[in-house]
């Protein structure tokens, strides 16, 4: 599977953006799907999930409400809707394919569990 991630760009606090992962190959469907973030001098973290069934989706605190996780098996693509930018939603958004025929679960926030990455996309949050 490869994922190549786009939509990122420089949006006002406040602002929407809407993150496009695309992944290549027919098994799509089955893989998980996560997007996590990484700003300057931190680590990784997870921002939202979405299992390969049903779409049951997992969002990290910060983000709850104001992000949306979803995805389209028949234009293999996951989205990633995010409303009311703040300037630390800043960061290289990654989205991830892994955990094939799983239901949603705290194992989809670890980073480590996911098998390809996209390349990243940059989110800046600024006035």
């Amino acid at each position: 599977v490869q994922l190549q991630a786009s939509g990122g760009g420089l949006v006002q606090p406040g602002g929407s953006l809407r993150l496009s992962c695309l992944a290549s190959g027919s098994t799509f469907r089955t893989y998980g799907m996560g997007w996590f973030r990484q700003a300057p001098g931190k680590e990784r973290e997870f921002v939202a999930a979405i299992s390969w069934s049903i779409g049951t989706t997992r969002y990290v605190d910060s983000v709850k409400g104001r992000f949306t996780i979803s995805r389209d098996n028949a234009k293999n693509t996951v989205y990633l809707q995010m409303n009311g930018l703040k300037p630390e939603d800043t960061a290289v958004y990654y989205c991830a394919a892994g955990f094939p025929f799983k239901s949603i679960g705290s194992y989809f926030q670890e980073y480590r569990g996911y098998d390809y990455w996209g390349q990243g996309t940059q989110v800046t949050v600024s006035s």
